[in-house]
């Protein structure tokens, strides 16, 4: 099972290949403004390499959100989401947050739920 690690701050170019190979986009998001101010981050590391990831985002106060979980497709189906997921959520509840909340996919939902996730009442405005 890969090592995990608590904010690791992995480099922009780490971060980079798993984000592309893991979510088939040409670059991922510059996380170098985002990460220092996120409650936390987790990355999973196997054999020295950055193989998954999640970060999570708050309001400063009791609300965290987590966002950008993501395995690298070789090693999917491995339960490392699951482990940074319930690793995440450990961490911001020690850090003093007193809800996670988390948006998803649908084909998502029972991964979400197998986490702990319920489903709850919320509303949402798409910005963009």
């Amino acid at each position: 099972m890969p090592e995990l690690r608590i904010d690791p701050f992995p480099s922009p170019a780490n971060l980079n290949t798993l984000w592309c190979a893991a979510w088939n986009t040409p670059q991922a998001p510059d996380f170098s403004c985002i990460l220092p101010r996120s409650l936390t981050h987790l990355g999973a590391y196997h054999d020295g390499r950055l193989v998954g990831f999640v970060n999570v985002a708050w309001d400063g106060g009791i609300h965290a959100f987590l966002l950008d979980t993501c395995v690298h497709p070789d090693m999917r189906r491995r339960g490392i989401a699951t482990q940074l997921v319930r690793e995440a959520t450990r961490v911001a509840r020690e850090r003093g947050a007193e809800w996670l909340h988390v948006d998803f996919e649908p084909h998502l939902t029972s991964f979400y739920r197998a986490c702990g996730f319920r489903t709850s009442e919320a509303g949402l405005i798409k910005l963009a």
